[in-house]
């Protein structure tokens, strides 16, 4: 095995060990938490959908990826070329477009009670289940060319001028036009997103700064401190760190993503893609790390299957005395 297709392989090894467990585990807890509340406040049904979405990126491409690169299993034909290509970029799509909506919403949750954008907010959440509709529909439409122009590179001996290499598969458009129009799609379809929930993020980072500026006046004055809108706080502060992590790995994606449209021919090497496509899945591998640290409603039904796993524990080793 050559010494670059082990390290590829290692890095999506490392993506998979990492991200597997992340997102099963935050989808599980929220799981729970249905379980036992019989609802979920929209905030909740939103990471609950990230993190499935999130598992599907991380499990169809990392995970496929690790499979072919150690030879464990002949996943990309042609077909599988199609369905691994389309998958990931329709999940990867509705990944950003989730956060995005996660950003918004809890940037209205700041907004005064009463208000218009508090009424935006309500109706957001009364709605959410045709906002995942939409989205599915939209991001599964914008992936079309996955299906119609990607095959596998063991079919292929011809040299191709409009493709782009990924080292098990080519996706071969018909002209440069087509490859470009459909780079520039992909692009706006992150772009858009990017700027929109960076803006939403600044928006909830100036009023946690004025919140804090109120709490120090209240204290300096020896008024205490305000507990209220604690957990609210605590929530901003995890939509501001998934948004970073957002726009600095899918940042870095779309600059090589660029970069690819701009080369004339077909890159021998597809190094290129396979950073866009590891930094593309490092956000699903990390984004719930962040959201186990610092959702306690995750926490805490992490902390109800240990302990109800220790009881069982408990009472195993006391019924065999």
């Amino acid at each position: 095995m050559a010494s670059e297709v082990f390290v590829r392989g290692m890095l999506y090894l490392s993506l998979t060990i990492v991200g597997i467990p992340g997102n099963a585990t935050v989808i599980v807890a929220f799981l729970l938490l249905l379980y036992q509340e019989k609802r979920l406040l929209a905030a909740d049904a939103i990471l609950l959908h990230l993190a499935c979405v999130n598992l599907l990126v991380v499990v169809v491409r990392a995970l496929t990826e690790t499979l072919a690169s150690f030879r464990l299993a002949d996943i990309f034909g042609d077909t599988g070329c199609k369905s691994v290509i389309f998958i990931y970029r329709t999940t990867r799509a509705l990944s950003i477009w989730l956060t995005f909506l996660l950003s918004t919403y809890q940037c209205l949750s700041i907004a005064p009670p009463g208000s218009s954008w508090a009424s935006v907010r309500a109706l957001l959440g009364h709605y959410l289940a045709f906002v995942f509709l939409f989205l599915w529909v939209l991001n599964t439409c914008m992936t079309t060319a996955a299906i119609l122009f990607s095959f596998s590179t063991k079919n292929e001996t011809s040299p191709i001028d409009n493709g782009i290499n990924v080292q098990f598969c080519y996706v071969n458009f018909p002209s440069k036009l087509s490859r470009d129009a459909n780079g520039a799609v992909q692009v706006g379809r992150d772009v858009v997103p990017m700027a929109l929930m960076t803006l939403a993020s600044l928006i909830i980072l100036v009023f946690l700064y004025k919140h804090s500026q109120q709490v120090k006046g209240l204290r300096s004055s020896g008024g205490g401190g305000a507990g209220n809108g604690g957990a609210e706080q605590r929530a901003a502060k995890a939509v501001v760190a998934l948004v970073t992590l957002y726009v600095v790995f899918y940042g870095a994606d779309n600059v090589l993503w660029v970069y690819t449209l701009t080369v004339k021919k077909t890159m021998s090497s597809s190094l290129i893609s396979d950073l866009r496509i590891f930094f593309g899945s490092l956000y699903a591998a990390l984004s719930p790390l962040v959201i186990i640290a610092s959702n306690r409603k995750v926490n805490s039904r992490l902390g109800f299957v240990a302990h109800e796993k220790s009881a069982v524990e408990k009472t195993k080793n006391l019924s065999s005395m």
